[in-house]
């Protein structure tokens, strides 16, 4: 197997870094390297500036907007992303509901959502989580009845990341209590602004407003919006999850935060000296790049065996790529972390969302470290915890 670039493939890095140079925003730019919370706006406006380029949706079949790009192309495209960095293009819209809606949806469904999804006019949040029902999602118990030509729907979500800001939501709701639990689920898209919606905030220890409670009280979804055949829901869910995990690695990230984590340790002293020259600090760097260079030619070796299949199913040993990806981010904020020393612990909530810019020395960015280390344990959790895609594993590559 040859994991060496072509030279088509080199000139595509080279395009797609010299795009991200330019056409970023340096106020995004700034706030991306500091690690500060980017807004709505902000988000929406880099969607749209991507959009443009008609590099929203690289994954999409062409037909819907997407860029015809292959799997290596796609793979070269996040990494430089991440490493520009640029914030990547909201995940609910281009990785989950996008290619759901392509693969599932009725042509008016299509025609309908996915123009509004690239270029985020509808944002949408995902209504799967609820309590008692995380990981064993097949546990859900949000309810939908058929009444004519709508759903009523009474119950609740938990964990529903970005609803505050949310236009839509792509939510799995029980529509056959009778049946075994994976086989009565229904996938439907419902409207925010739908009456009989609540969404509470949920702020985690960061002061951070990422994630919120939902509550649906007779709330009325057309029959229309349903995506596939009733009972069908779980499906394509799994579909959709497929998807998810399948970019989930992220070794552009951890690449980027090693490579700012050896930066910021020439500026800080540790005995004297330089804490990039302390032997340990060196070893640590040095076992982390060793592992994500070993991740990297994993996720190569996914995509090249991806590309020779003709089942057009997601490969089950995508779930190597998120654990293992999962790991090493949480590996490389801890670098950042120690890198960083005391000045982590001073809290500065309105520098961390972006509000304030300036610091009064050379530490700020020290004032975003904490918060991102906390919040990237998460990571381990969301798409299917890290204990499920051993179970995938176990299962299905395995056969155990």
């Amino acid at each position: 197997m040859d994991l060496r670039f072509t030279t088509d493939e080199l000139a595509f890095r080279a395009e797609a870094r010299e795009f991200f140079r330019t056409a970023l925003p340096a106020p995004l730019r700034s706030k991306c390297i500091l690690g500060q919370r980017l807004t709505r706006e902000e988000l929406k406006l880099w969607q749209g500036i991507l959009n443009n380029k008609g590099w929203a949706t690289p994954a999409w079949d062409p037909e819907w907007g997407g860029t015809g790009w292959s799997a290596v192309k796609q793979y070269i495209f996040k990494e430089e992303l991440h490493m520009a960095p640029a914030p990547e293009p909201l995940s609910f819209n281009v990785n989950m509901i996008g290619p759901t809606l392509i693969a599932f949806g009725t042509p008016e469904q299509k025609r309908r959502f996915l123009p509004k999804i690239a270029s985020l006019e509808y944002w949408f949040c995902q209504g799967f989580s609820e309590p008692g029902a995380g990981s064993d999602l097949a546990s859900l118990r949000t309810q939908a009845q058929r009444d004519g030509d709508h759903y009523v729907i009474n119950g609740q979500k938990l964990w529903t990341s970005t609803a505050h800001f949310a236009d839509w939501c792509f939510l799995l709701v029980r529509t056959d209590p009778q049946a075994r639990k994976q086989q009565g689920i229904t996938y439907l898209l419902m409207d925010m602004k739908t009456p009989g919606i609540t969404v509470r905030p949920i702020i985690t220890l960061d002061g951070h407003h990422e994630t919120n409670e939902m509550f649906l009280e007779n709330v009325r979804v057309p029959v229309e919006n349903r995506l596939g055949e009733e009972n069908k829901g779980w499906d394509y869910a799994k579909y959709l999850l497929g998807h998810e995990r399948s970019g989930i690695a992220r070794v552009g990230v951890s690449k980027l935060r090693v490579r700012r984590a050896k930066e910021l340790a020439t500026r800080v002293l540790a005995g004297g000296r330089p804490l990039s020259e302390d032997s340990g600090f060196r070893q640590r760097v040095a076992a982390l790049e060793v592992e994500l260079k070993a991740l990297e030619i994993t996720q190569m070796r996914v995509i090249s065996e991806s590309m020779h299949s003709a089942s057009g199913k997601p490969d089950p040993k995508a779930s190597i790529l998120k654990m293992k990806g999962s790991e090493l981010q949480q590996a490389a904020t801890q670098l950042l972390l120690e890198v960083a020393g005391y000045d982590a612990m001073e809290y500065d909530g309105e520098f961390l969302r972006g509000v304030s810019r300036a610091h009064p020395d050379d530490t700020d960015w020290a004032l975003t470290v904490a918060p991102n280390h906390y919040w990237i344990r998460h990571v381990s959790i969301v798409g299917g915890s890290n204990e499920i895609q051993r179970n995938i594993l176990a299962k299905q590559v395995l056969d155990l």
